[in-house]
């Protein structure tokens, strides 16, 4: 029976196997330091491949580099024996909610998040630290546990935070911030679907760098915008020359081609510019006459027909290209210089759907026809947002408010950013039933925002927010308040926003889903000889019978099963007894497992679970009466459930 493997992708390994797709004879086989023999790739060969295109050496070529980018990269690739652990007693809704909150590192979230949600996510906004010379840095060791040098060099703070200051007068001090966003950013991309796109918001200072970043994490060709995002208006006197009123919103898109960006609702005012018929509300759009260099008769013939309107205004066309009245007026397509053109519509569109055209009368008396512009069915008119983003509730002030109006005051030294500005954000990126991924959650704007958008227009959009449980300085308000991480806040920040729309008027067909699962990084909840059963010495013997850490739960081991397998981590959960025995089932029949540590798996047992047929199933090694029971169990399911994948821990 196979084993799941319990540890994050190996993407240096998945990059080997790709090359070996494209260049067998460029993948060999090598030894490693361990003496496993493992893919390697013939770089030499490679080049030989390559030789027409390949950049090497001191040749000089257009790309961003700086010191640590290296280490990013072997940090980004790496595979982490870690997990994530739930804790109901944290969650709300836990086990109806869509909706995810992870707690600890980023890095290892996103490590841990790609088997799941590999290609599934529409949005992603981050609104990582800004290089101030202030802000901490994460910092990405994952090889030893190092802990007690890291405190003496001042690279952990007292509780052991992985993170080190980054003054401006340190010669890293672009660099550190480049090799932390850098493999994030790597990580990150492989979770977007090829229509999403990634929103970032960063000040003037890494602005440039983080172009340049995403042009080679993403692609130079999948940019999308570099927007000014005005954030005070009044200006910061503080800032050296210029009184700073605005920051940058980036995007970019998986794939330029396939993405899929919505437009914004129009506010009131701008309603005034809509007019109103029996269909509902338009607005004049484009003439019906076709411009542009396609435009002629010449080039577009069978565009070239007379259109006839009648006294009433209403416009049709005819097979034979006479009227069907003496009184109605004939249109051909010609501009003012009387040149021949011809129509975008065909006749029989035109003759489909008049209701979408209108005939206006120029300042000459000449009539003209224009197409009308609608909204969706039952939708108010949208517009394209613009590529400066302001309006006044756009103001950080406005984030600080809304926090301490939930929170209280003074409970976060940064500004969060506005409801309104996520809101406008994420109506642009994502559309009502899709997953929202915010990786540095803060105060939990995205996900409020999220929760407040499908409140208003009955949407089902889920969250993903990540966020390291940072102790704060017990001197704040904010420790004062009760606070002890920045992770508690962004927790309760969600718990009480989530109340406070339930408690409104919300739309008719919101689910009212206000909850999250709280999942924590850790260890994973295998002993180190899962992973390495050949260096276990006879002194740890009796781990060879439970290869499964004391103090893990059975619903601990469920999540890490499921990461492994790529199970939707928020798909419901039921827990059923069978023969005495607790199994979970995971959104019906996606997953079923059984942890039985006591050796009470028998051969009828596994008859009566075949008998569910789940798509997966999973035991505990410990859990076997014997070793014939565990040896007979894939043919129990071959003959019972043949579509079962059977699998052990």
């Amino acid at each position: 029976m196979d084993k799941l493997k319990m540890h994050s992708p190996n993407l240096t390994e998945d990059n080997i196997v790709r090359i070996r797709d494209l260049f067998p004879g460029c993948v060999t086989e090598a030894r490693g330091e361990d003496g496993s023999v493992k893919l390697a790739v013939d770089f030499d060969q490679l080049r030989q491949e390559l030789s027409s295109s390949i950049v090497e050496g001191p040749q000089e070529r257009y790309h961003l580099n700086w010191p640590g980018k290296r280490e990013a990269l072997l940090t980004a690739n790496a595979p982490i024996a870690k997990t994530l652990r739930p804790v109901r007693e944290e969650s709300v809704d836990f086990d109806t909610t869509k909706n995810l909150f992870v707690e600890g590192d980023n890095l290892d979230a996103l490590k841990l998040l790609q088997e799941t949600y590999l290609g599934k996510v529409k949005m992603i906004y981050i609104d990582p630290p800004y290089n101030t010379g202030k802000d901490f840095i994460y910092k990405d060791d994952f090889a030893v546990d190092v802990s007690s040098f890291r405190y003496q060099s001042g690279e952990d703070d007292i509780v052991g935070n992985r993170m080190v200051s980054n003054p401006e007068s340190s010669g890293r001090f672009h660099s550190a911030w480049l090799t932390m966003l850098h493999s994030r950013l790597r990580v990150a991309r492989n979770l977007l679907r090829d229509d999403g796109l990634i929103v970032i918001s960063i000040d003037s200072g890494e602005a440039a760098n983080l172009r340049l970043l995403m042009d080679e994490v993403f692609g130079a060709r999948n940019f999308i915008g570099l927007l000014p995002t005005v954030m005070n208006l009044k200006g910061n006197n503080d800032a050296f020359a210029f009184s700073d009123t605005h920051e940058f919103t980036i995007v970019y898109a998986k794939s330029r081609p396939d993405c899929v960006v919505y437009e914004l609702p129009i506010g009131e005012e701008q309603l005034d510019d809509w007019d109103q018929d029996d269909r509902g509300l338009f607005k004049r759009a484009d003439t019906l006459r076709r411009t542009g260099q396609d435009a002629s008769r010449a080039r577009r013939p069978n565009g070239w027909f007379p259109v006839f309107i009648t006294p009433a205004g209403e416009v049709y066309a005819t097979n034979d290209d006479s009227p069907h009245s003496a009184d109605d007026v004939i249109l051909w397509p010609k501009n003012e210089d009387g040149e021949a053109l011809s129509w975008t519509w065909s006749k029989q569109k035109i003759n489909d759907e008049p209701f979408n055209l209108v005939v206006v009368q120029g300042r000459q008396g000449t009539l003209n026809i224009y197409k009308k512009q609608r909204p969706g069915l039952g939708d108010l008119p949208t517009s394209k947002p613009k590529s400066i983003l302001y309006k006044p509730e756009y103001s950080s002030s406005n984030g600080t408010a809304e926090l301490a109006d939930l929170l209280g005051k003074n409970v976060f030294d940064s500004p969060p950013k506005p409801r309104s500005l996520l809101r406008d954000l994420i109506t642009v990126g994502a559309g009502k039933e899709d997953i929202i991924l915010d990786f540095f959650a803060g105060t939990g704007t995205t996900a409020h925002a999220a929760l407040a958008l499908n409140a208003a227009d009955g949407g089902q959009r889920r969250f993903i927010v990540v966020q390291i449980d940072a102790s704060i300085d017990p001197a704040t308000s904010a420790a004062q308040a009760g606070y002890e991480t920045i992770s508690s806040i962004t927790k309760e920040r969600i718990r009480r926003a989530g109340e406070q729309l339930a408690n409104g008027t919300p739309h008719k067909d919101w689910n009212r889903d206000v909850g999250f699962r709280v999942l924590k990084v850790d260890t994973s909840n295998m002993a180190d000889v899962y992973y390495a059963p050949d260096a276990l010495d006879k002194a740890n013997l009796d781990l060879f019978v439970d290869n499964i850490k004391p103090d893990r739960t059975a619903e601990d081991l469920l999540f890490q099963v499921m990461l492994d397998w790529g199970v939707d981590l928020a798909l419901p959960i039921e827990k059923k007894a069978i023969q005495g025995k607790d199994v979970f089932f995971v959104d019906g029949n996606a997953l079923a497992a059984c942890f039985d540590a006591h050796g009470g798996v028998d051969e009828a047992f596994v008859k009566e679970l075949a008998t569910h047929k789940p798509l997966r199933v999973v035991f505990r090694d410990a859990g076997f009466k014997d070793s014939a029971v565990k040896i007979n169990v894939e043919q129990i399911f071959k003959l019972l459930s043949p579509s079962t994948e059977v699998k052990s821990i």
